[in-house]
């Protein structure tokens, strides 16, 4: 079952005493080429675990930045299909760092549900975070996802009371997501303090390490977060660094990562340094 492999990530994260730097990425963008270049960059640059995201055009969760990238994947035809050829060329190469899907329902059906499922497991995917399929439709979903060994990542967000938490969390594996501020990526900020209760309550409920993400871009910001989670989650900064880099005609694919290898090193290093 692919599922292991975030199981045994959480595990050497737990006996190394750190938080996992799970580094989000928009599939296509700038292009295909590129995304694979930073795709498998991004262990040697201190990436844990890998979000990979499917373009879709009407996103409900995404800030700005990933929606200008998910245009810009569009525009360069990019596909759920490629996505997972893109997934498919990095697991050649590295068969242990977790890659996480992260989209919409709508593709997902377009391709056929159980075709899916059994297409991304194949292609050495570990999860999928369907951000648009609420816990009371996910039966279909859940179904062919066990049967390929997918783990389906739920969300759970400020807004999540304890009514509510037990339903979301529920046959949900891998991890839970924690969506640190109401609203979409990359425009509010993350504040740590307020996470703390959160992220244990989440953890509590679930039986799961809790990833935190949507309100992080900087190092200092993620250390913050990584003394109180057990995943920091960055997105919108990465994909930001890239789209900067395009326009300044530098290598974006260098830029992303470094951009990663920043915030890696401040997410490995804070529980060691106290960070604040």
């Amino acid at each position: 079952m692919t599922v292991a492999r975030l199981d045994a990530r959480f595990g050497e994260l737990k006996r190394e005493g750190r938080a996992g730097f799970v580094a989000y990425i928009m599939a296509g963008d700038p292009d295909a080429a590129a995304s694979q270049a930073v795709l498998e960059g991004l262990p040697a640059a201190g990436a844990d675990i890998i979000e990979l995201g499917f373009p879709f055009s009407d996103p409900m969760a995404d800030g700005p930045a990933i929606q200008r990238a998910a245009l810009r994947a569009l525009q360069g035809g990019m596909t759920l299909a490629g996505t997972l050829g893109l997934a498919a060329g990095f697991r050649l190469k590295d068969a242990t760092t977790p890659i996480v899907l992260m989209g919409y329902l709508n593709p997902i059906l377009t391709h056929g549900l159980e075709r899916f499922a059994v297409d991304a497991a194949a292609a050495g995917v570990d999860g999928v975070i369907v951000v648009d399929c609420p816990p009371e439709e996910a039966d279909p979903v859940l179904a062919a996802f066990d049967a390929s060994g997918l783990a389906l990542i739920r969300l759970a967000a400020p807004t999540t009371d304890d009514a509510r938490l037990p339903v979301v969390v529920r046959r949900t594996s891998g991890f839970v997501y924690y969506v640190s501020v109401a609203g979409v990526t990359g425009v509010k900020a993350a504040v740590a303090s307020a996470v703390a209760p959160a992220v244990e309550r989440v953890r509590k409920a679930s039986g799961l390490p809790v990833a935190v993400g949507f309100g992080i871009r900087t190092p200092e910001q993620a250390a913050a977060v990584a003394l109180v989670a057990d995943a920091v989650v960055v997105g919108s900064a990465l994909v930001d660094a890239g789209a900067e880099a395009v326009a300044q005609k530098r290598d974006p694919v260098a830029k992303v990562l470094e951009t990663a290898g920043a915030l890696a090193k401040a997410v490995r290093s804070a529980r060691s340094t106290g960070a604040r």
